[in-house]
């Protein structure tokens, strides 16, 4: 019997403990339900309340482009490089640069005009171009007049941003050329596409044909929504690794010819002065190039000793292989760390370690690409080309850190 009676015993204590238990539970369940229908968090301040935005808002307001000073119809902005992280660059902060101000066209009107030989011609509406098969490839769009302070006689006490900021990443969505080639039986080389915006300027290239039958695109989007009205909405010519100002925005009308328009746009503009008084004409891909985004110019280094080195390589006729970095004026270069993947026209980021012992010294970066070709120094660019030009300055970008740690644009 006393067997039984522990039995019994045991047998009550453990319900009474599984009850408790169970109590104990079900009050934290209770308690979390109750937490998660508040939405409030104990010990956490109350945030502001929700706003009902269509479009979402940046969140860091010292974010933005930076006008150049000038006329407002023919203006330009440039991007916040000192500022970006990552590849690829935010849609309202690309730079812009037009020859008219920004038309506001409307998509549903807007037509492409594609005009072959012999009187053919076809006529496409956005909606007509959207049914094609969709594409969406990384690239970089650089205007050919980045940089080209660095051709005046004297450094200009400039950021990276105002010296190189005209050069922008994004993803691109769009229908690839070759489609509309084919709509009007264009050959696959010996010819020209001559590409002319719906702007006032009515701003027309012509493009070798072999580049637009290879990975020409007709872009409709940029990052996941529709391209911004500055960059050529509702739809612009996208020629991966090419000058910007071939890549034709509000883009209306495409032509098949045997020669060049040699438009003003390609000859008194967007053509290079060589020191001996000749032009250099149709100089289309950009050339292998970097800069150091930090530190860099009117920044201040906060004190001696470990600093990452950060900046962005890039390069139109194909990608990155390798980006040295000096910080004793030239004198030695060691290889930076790139960012993945690396891929071809497209920004590649840059990541070097440095311990500044508080001494003055000037930090450089020389990137290297996949055709062999090695960024030079500014006077190595004089040189060769003199100092009549004005685009397509590709030279490497010198930063002086003084022992007060201020930083500024210099000649080496």
């Amino acid at each position: 019997m006393d067997g039984d009676k522990r039995l019994k015993k045991d047998a009550t204590m453990k319900r009474r403990s599984l009850l408790k238990g169970s109590l104990i539970l079900s009050s934290g369940v209770l308690s979390h339900k109750l937490f998660a229908q508040s939405k409030i968090s104990p010990n956490r301040v109350i945030g502001s309340p929700a706003l009902d935005q269509a479009y979402g808002q940046i969140s860091d307001t010292s974010l933005f482009r930076t006008l150049v000073p000038g006329d407002q119809f023919n203006a330009r902005s440039v991007s916040p490089l000192s500022q970006l992280m990552g590849a690829i660059t935010p849609s309202g902060l690309h730079f812009e640069r037009h020859h008219a101000g920004v038309p506001q066209i409307e998509p549903s009107g807007h037509k492409l005009l594609v005009q072959g030989k012999k009187g053919l011609a076809k006529i496409f509406t956005m909606q007509e171009i959207k049914r094609y098969p969709q594409r969406t490839i990384p690239a970089f769009i650089e205007c050919s007049g980045n940089s080209s302070d660095i051709w005046k006689d004297e450094p200009q006490l400039q950021t990276v941003d105002m010296l190189h900021g005209m050069t922008s990443q994004s993803f691109w969505t769009g229908v690839p050329l070759s489609y509309f080639l084919e709509a009007i039986k264009a050959p696959k080389e010996g010819a020209w596409i001559i590409a002319e915006g719906n702007d006032a300027a009515s701003l027309a290239r012509s493009i070798p044909i072999e580049k637009c039958w290879a990975d020409g695109l007709l872009a409709y989007g940029q990052n996941g929504e529709p391209i911004r009205a500055e960059q050529g909405y509702p739809l612009r010519l996208l020629l991966p690794g090419w000058e910007g100002n071939c890549q034709v925005k509000w883009l209306s009308r495409l032509e098949l010819s045997d020669k060049p328009a040699y438009s003003y746009q390609e000859t008194a503009k967007y053509s290079d002065l060589y020191k001996d008084g000749k032009a250099r004409l149709f100089t289309f891909a950009m050339d292998v190039k970097s800069v150091i985004t930090y530190p860099s110019g009117n920044m201040r280094v906060s004190d001696k000793g470990f600093h990452e080195i950060r900046g962005i390589a890039w390069s139109g006729r194909g990608t990155i292989e390798s980006v040295e970095v000096s910080t004793d004026s030239g004198r030695s270069w060691v290889k930076a760390t790139l960012e993945q993947p690396v891929l071809p026209h497209s920004h590649t980021r840059f990541f070097f370690p440095w311990f500044w012992n508080g001494k003055e010294t000037t930090i450089i970066s020389r990137a290297t690409d996949s055709s062999g070709e090695r960024q030079v120094s500014r006077s190595e660019l004089i040189n060769s080309r003199g100092n009549k030009a004005y685009y397509h300055c590709n030279c490497t970008q010198a930063w002086k850190i003084k022992t007060s740690g201020e930083v500024e644009n210099t000649y080496v």
